[in-house]
């Protein structure tokens, strides 16, 4: 009951095929608890979606597990992720468990597998993946055809006031999205920067103990959960956008911070956004270490002429994002 980055894209689909001129809604399938995954699997196999209202239903659009267990002849999938325990983050979960785990969740890794490759081959009829990150994960079925299509930043009214003093990440705040390594950057020495941190997640307490342990808790301010007015504000007044998470699957922050005219900061191993930066032209990727994104906040903090020549290839980015284009694709 947490709303990640694919129920943005979800609703930001459904706005883009409403004004293609298509009629558009959203089932939310089930996705239960750990441990519970066969049956939400099955319940979304079962689930009807052949007409609403008693009119047939042209083409059903799916994004993530399980959803893309539904059955219907026209069924596109536009990949966000797989359950990634039993995929890229396999070692990082099962390096916790016991024997008699490990055993249980090697055979349930396998049944995950050897349904989401039949879904995937037999279920859909075209697979699209929302970055190279997530064809990646997809290549040990290397009989799989993906088609790499990245999704736009949402309708929001994106705008650029200022370069302003300060760095601002938003994100939920849990462990793979790593926002301890921009707290550990801001108490290397030399750097005196500013953050404005959004979000909510079961590691905000830590964090905060973090920020309080390395003496910058006077230059970050956690600013919890925000609406998308605040967001917006916050793009369009902050210096640039750091957003450093671990195999991200995409990023949706990335985007967003290209259409309002600001670089991002990321990591060579951050997944999505590392694929859309470009060093040194709409952003900087530095390496997964405190010093290394302390370095990359540096060359952009403290040159405002650097941050308003990376914003304006950041803008020159974005528009190359295009929701008519990926509604094309998807319905084609």
């Amino acid at each position: 009951m947490v709303e990640g980055g694919h129920m943005v894209i979800a609703r930001s689909l459904v706005q883009a095929l409403h004004d293609g001129g298509h009629t558009a809604d959203i089932i939310v399938t089930p996705q239960n608890r750990f441990g519970r995954q066969a049956s939400a699997y099955l319940a979304t196999w079962f689930t009807d979606v052949g007409s609403s209202d008693g009119k047939p239903i042209d083409q059903v659009i799916s994004l993530r597990y399980p959803s893309y267990a539904v059955r219907h002849p026209k069924h596109v999938c536009w990949l966000n992720h797989t359950m990634r325990e039993y995929y890229d983050l396999w070692d990082r979960f099962s390096a916790g468990l016991g024997t008699a785990g490990r055993l249980k969740e090697r055979v349930r890794r396998a049944a995950i597998h050897a349904t989401d490759r039949y879904l995937l081959m037999r279920n859909v009829s075209r697979l699209f993946v929302q970055s190279r990150t997530i064809q990646r994960r997809l290549a040990i079925w290397p009989e799989l055809r993906t088609t790499v299509l990245y999704p736009p930043p949402p309708q929001r009214s994106y705008r650029c006031d200022e370069y302003g003093d300060y760095l601002f990440l938003v994100s939920r705040l849990t462990q793979l999205k790593r926002v301890d390594l921009l707290i550990e950057a801001l108490a290397q020495p030399g750097v005196t920067v500013r953050a404005v941190i959004a979000g909510e997640g079961e590691a905000r307490g830590a964090l905060e103990a973090l920020a309080r342990a390395r003496g910058v808790v006077d230059r970050v301010t956690f600013a919890g959960r925000i609406t998308d007015d605040e967001l917006v504000q916050h793009l369009a007044r902050c210096r640039a956008v750091c957003f450093p998470p671990f195999e991200e699957d995409y990023g949706f922050v990335t985007a967003e911070a290209f259409a309002s005219r600001k670089a991002v900061i990321t990591c060579r191993d951050s997944g999505g956004p590392a694929e859309l930066v470009e060093d040194g032209v709409n952003g900087v990727i530095c390496d997964p270490t405190p010093q290394g994104l302390a370095a990359a906040l540096r060359r952009v903090m403290d040159d405002p002429a650097a941050a308003d020549r990376m914003g304006a290839a950041a803008l020159a980015s974005a528009a190359k994002l295009s929701w008519r284009d990926a509604v094309a694709q998807l319905t084609a």
